[in-house]
């Protein structure tokens, strides 16, 4: 059974930063791409971005782009998102999710595993 466990969400003002950790247990990491993707309240959930398995390359949403940046620890079977520039509008939950097929798509309903989630509130 694999299992995603998020961590480093809190309060933050903005302008600041803080790095999101997500760590799976079970499957096979290496082989996932991975996706962070967050939901505000009354709103859908969105993607953020993505990783591929190697971690050569990455993809971002237009709102994140240039203040996020994902990376990710095969050894460590972890993913990480580093958030910069922090703004109230990203206030939200934050997900890590993992897909399995290579689809690299932005999709949530594509993704395999996800993790209980962890909040981020950015204050004004």
């Amino acid at each position: 059974q694999v299992q995603l466990v998020e961590s480093g969400g809190g309060l933050v003002q903005a302008g600041g930063s803080l790095r999101l950790s997500c760590a799976v247990s079970g499957g096979t990491f290496r082989t996932y791409a991975m996706g962070w993707f967050r939901q505000a309240p009354g709103k859908e959930r969105e993607f953020v971005g993505l990783i591929i398995w190697s971690g050569e390359a990455t993809y971002y949403a237009d709102s994140v782009k240039g203040r996020f940046t994902i990376s990710r620890d095969n050894a460590k079977n972890s993913v990480y998102l580093q958030m910069n520039s922090l703004k109230p509008e990203d206030t939200a939950i934050y997900f890590c999710a993992a897909e399995k097929d290579y689809l690299l798509t932005r999709d949530s309903g594509r993704y395999d595993y996800w993790g209980q989630g962890t909040q981020v509130t950015v204050s004004s």
